[in-house]
């Protein structure tokens, strides 16, 4: 069996524990990240003999949905995969579920699944340094309860794992009186006494909207991953929405506490 890490992971975090649950099955493991739109210009296929751990993180308790088109162009035909979900410290909700089903109608037999929390996208408290240690022995825990029903074939399949079916909507943050907040057209800003042009923002946004001659242009959608804002080694990017920083503030004082992984296998 080839095993292969497969993965979309904006700031790092799903990619953390991807690959050490791929690095259990096999150390020659061999990986594909599609977090860049180069990557996915065209789709993949795999085949009887490949295994494939497949993560995504959770946005709003689901897969994004600016993922959904290009996850349709990935051919399972018989392969075996594990799907694997990130999370942000609050919920991962249908995420999961919904990955299983989305691999599952792509001819892919899941036979494993987990949910692992990391450093939530928006913030820098919230599940701060996560995945941790803590949760990196938990992966390779459950790799090797994987590895072991592979070599054994005592897996079920389609993989039991926690969600609704159907799927429920994506999750709608709401101000203390109960009204939506709508940040789907929030975009970063630039602070350009600090820029100094590197191009780093342009070079990790996932959905390529930002551009690199001029960082403060943010031509297409942002999706709020804050790789940018991350990543910049300026400090340049930030949020100012009051809509943004108000359900920011929320969730790191509802969900400080530590939320553990959900391991299905």
């Amino acid at each position: 069996m080839k095993i292969t890490a497969m993965y979309w992971s904006a700031t790092g975090t799903t990619q953390k524990a991807v690959r050490a649950i791929a690095q259990e099955l096999d150390a020659q493991y061999e990986t594909f990240d599609f977090t860049l739109p180069a990557a996915r210009a065209q789709g993949k296929a795999f085949g009887p003999d490949d295994v494939v751990v497949f993560g995504t993180p959770v946005y709003a308790g689901r897969v994004p949905n600016v993922l959904l088109k290009y996850l349709a162009t990935v051919e399972g035909h018989g392969a075996k995969a594990i799907p694997v979900v990130l999370f942000g410290n609050r919920n991962f909700d249908d995420g999961l579920i919904e990955l299983r089903d989305i691999l599952e109608a792509n001819g892919f037999h899941t036979i494993a699944g987990a949910a692992f929390v990391g450093e939530h996208a928006f913030s820098r408290t919230l599940a701060a340094g996560r995945p941790d240690e803590a949760d990196m022995a938990l992966a390779r825990q459950f790799a090797a309860q994987v590895k072991d029903k592979l070599q054994t074939g005592s897996y079920t399949t389609p993989a039991t794992v926690e969600g609704c079916t159907p799927i429920r909507p994506y999750y709608t943050p709401r101000d203390r009186k109960g009204t939506p907040i709508n940040i789907l057209k929030v975009k970063p800003k630039t602070d350009m006494e600090k820029c100094d042009g590197c191009g780093i923002c342009a070079d990790v946004c996932p959905m390529g909207s930002i551009d690199r001659e001029h960082p403060e242009i943010v031509s297409g959608i942002c999706i709020k991953c804050c790789a940018c804002e991350k990543k910049c080694p300026k400090g340049a990017k930030y949020f100012d929405d009051a809509g943004y920083l108000y359900h920011k503030e929320e969730l790191e004082l509802g969900y400080a506490r530590r939320a553990e992984p959900s391991l299905f296998v």
